[in-house]
């Protein structure tokens, strides 16, 4: 294995799986509040160092992950997640516990990943979408648990048909999925509660 495929990893692991932990757990107890994160792993491209910081601390050998095709294409993206979270590559995005995604305007429909079950809702995957920027994109409106009366976040890119798609995700509630947004040095969280919508202001332009 060369040695440029494994470089890269966090300096510190505990202190980095520590650090992105919480900023993941208060980003998914505050859906649409923006939280830092350093630039602590160097991944080969396509990944980003916001992905594949969350996919280091979120990962490990018994969660199985999912790659999109352009992180699939690549096997020194393989190689260093692998090697630095022991995660067993997963082909089926229904089997995978996570889902890291490049490029999310061609993810295939969220309801092709993992759901849980009513007795188990905590079975169902989490995806950690790449995006390039949290403020950039069509405003959506964030509503419920963790969000006082209504919040806004604006991600770019989104999946096709993003806002119709979590209302069937949110209507299978306990069941779904959760999304991680992993922007250059943030993220934000969209757990399976959130209620989604337009900006009216979007609806009218």
């Amino acid at each position: 294995m060369r040695t440029e495929t494994i470089d890269g990893g966090f300096a510190e692991p505990v202190f980095a799986a520590q650090s992105v932990f919480r900023a993941v757990m208060d980003a998914m107890a505050r859906p649409g509040t923006v939280q830092p994160i350093a630039s602590l792993a160097t991944p080969p491209k396509p990944l980003s160092a916001t992905a594949a910081a969350v996919a280091l601390t979120l990962c490990d050998h018994d969660t199985p992950l999912w790659l999109d095709p352009s992180l699939a294409a690549s096997a020194e993206v393989k190689a260093w997640l692998g090697f630095h979270s022991g995660a067993p590559i997963e082909t089926s995005p229904t089997a995978a516990h996570f889902a890291l995604v490049s490029d999310p305007a061609e993810l295939v429909a969220l309801e092709n990943f993992a759901q849980g079950s009513q007795e188990y809702p905590d079975r169902s995957a989490t995806l950690i979408l790449q995006v390039t920027s949290l403020t950039d994109g069509a405003p959506l409106v964030l509503e419920g648990p963790g969000i006082e009366t209504k919040t806004q976040i604006s991600p770019h890119p989104l999946p096709r048909h993003f806002v119709e798609q979590w209302k069937q995700n949110r209507a299978r509630f306990p069941r779904g999925i959760d999304i991680v947004l992993a922007a250059p040095g943030a993220i934000a969280c969209l757990p399976r509660t959130v209620r989604i919508s337009h900006s009216v202001s979007t609806l009218e332009a």
